[in-house]
């Protein structure tokens, strides 16, 4: 067993240079690589992870800023067809004065015209009656000339 115990020993003795060298390659690993890879990866993350809520915020931004683009556009429509709706309004107001205006003259000219037709059918009954009595006069004339010269010749 003191065999055994002595290899052991020397074993371990043996050992403890590739201890102390699996240490230092250990403690300068963590120094020279891990460390600054851990670092680098953590800033990578965050600017990642920043670079994602940016994106995120600016999207969120960009459909707030499209909805109030779109809310606009329908006010601005919604402005343009009360725009519309007025001038037409106003289109039939100015057609249906321009209509009542024109059936008003129409009328007017409608009752001159019937005065007018009204005063020649006066007219035409005064002429006719003026030449009824006339043509009276003549046949009173003519039917009385014969018999005034038959009583004349007869007189004789």
């Amino acid at each position: 067993m003191d065999q055994i115990l002595r290899q052991l020993g020397e074993l371990l003795l043996g050992s403890i240079p590739t201890v102390f060298f699996m240490l230092t390659v250990y403690i300068f690993y963590s120094v020279l690589v891990n460390k600054p890879l851990v670092r680098v990866l953590a800033e990578r993350r965050s600017k990642t992870e920043g670079a994602i809520e940016r994106a995120k915020a600016d999207i969120a931004a960009a459909e707030a800023r499209t909805a109030e683009y779109e809310q606009r556009l329908r006010e601005a429509r919604f402005a343009l067809f009360r725009q519309q709706e007025a001038r037409r309004q106003a289109a039939l107001q100015v057609r249906d004065s321009v209509l009542r205006e024109a059936r008003s003259r129409a009328h007017a000219q409608i009752e001159q015209a019937r005065a007018g037709v009204e005063q020649e059918k006066v007219m035409a009954k005064a002429g006719l009656q003026q030449e009824a009595i006339r043509l009276a006069q003549e046949i009173v004339k003519t039917v009385l000339r014969p018999v005034s010269a038959a009583s004349l010749a007869g007189s004789q």
